[in-house]
């Protein structure tokens, strides 16, 4: 029997890439690039038991320095100077985190493979290497990485009681006659506070529809529904909106594959609230890995 199934994506309210991968690379640069990631830095910032036991007092090595956080933390316990390696694009970040929390003159943040790296003195004390790898974590002053990690959705089950808005259909996907192109769409949406409250995130989810059987089946990934283990789509949003019942937030959202990387997703989300309290219009940058 065909079976046409229907895929719909759907919307409520709740840069470019950081390190594209190139069309040439290969299983060692994707690992190193993965690190780029900054959910994963995150869960390791988030480890307290595992990070503080790396605070010393020496010349230091550290292989892997993802954020930096743990070359903080020798700088801050008086290390006469600490190397860090990072081969991923989060290097850079790591640059602008040692700078603003004033550890320039302690912290050297080298960017590439250890076994290319050339060290500028011929030994050090320690070497540490955690392969691992906003605002403030342990003390330290991260918020230049807020932007960065805010361009990655979280997806997470999202409680129903803090959805603030109706929903909105984006698009309808009829998989069994669709192209590849077809995944990639632009759609607009308009969404209507159900109560006074606060919009921190816009949240995005699927439904699925067997519609050729002779029993119709289908079901819901929305936050309303049974939890799947595709959860949904949290984008957070730059500013906090402050929204009355009635009030709208209208926009439109783009979804596309990145051309270099195909199995990561770029997400272009514009957003307008002309409302008694905020009045914001903006467009942000998102990338599903």
């Amino acid at each position: 029997m065909k079976s046409n199934n229907e895929h719909q994506v759907a919307q409520g309210a709740q840069d470019e890439s950081m390190c594209d991968v190139t069309d040439d690379t290969t299983s060692a640069d994707y690992y190193f690039d993965s690190y780029s990631h900054f959910g994963i830095h995150e869960e390791m910032l988030k480890d307290v038991v595992r990070t503080k036991t790396y605070q010393n007092d020496k010349v230091v090595l550290d292989v892997g320095a993802g954020t930096g956080i743990l070359s903080l933390f020798c700088a801050k316990a008086g290390a006469a100077h600490v190397y860090a390696v990072e081969c991923s694009q989060m290097a850079d970040m790591a640059k602008e985190i040692v700078k603003a929390n004033g550890f320039s003159d302690v912290i050297t943040v080298l960017k590439g493979k250890i076994e290319e790296i050339e060290l500028p003195t011929p030994k050090v004390d320690v070497i540490i290497s955690e392969w691992m790898v906003w605002n403030s974590v342990y003390g330290f002053d991260m918020s230049c990485i807020k932007k960065k990690a805010m361009m990655e959705p979280l997806v997470d089950t999202v409680d129903p009681k803090q959805i603030v808005t109706d929903s909105k259909l984006l698009k309808t996907m009829n998989i069994s006659k669709m192209s590849s192109g077809d995944a990639s769409f632009t759609a607009p949406f308009k969404l209507v506070a159900q109560r006074n409250d606060y919009i921190h995130a816009l949240v995005a989810y699927f439904d699925v529809s067997f519609t050729m059987c002779h029993k119709l089946l289908g079901f819901s990934t929305g936050p309303k529904s049974w939890a799947t283990h595709w959860k949904q789509t949290v984008m957070y949003l730059e500013d906090v909106l402050t929204i009355c019942e009635g009030e709208t937030i209208t926009g439109s959202m783009s979804v596309s594959y990145n051309k270099k990387n195909p199995p990561d997703v770029d997400i272009k989300l514009s957003y307008s609230l002309d409302g008694q309290h905020s009045k914001i219009s903006r467009t942000q940058h998102y990338k599903m890995r």
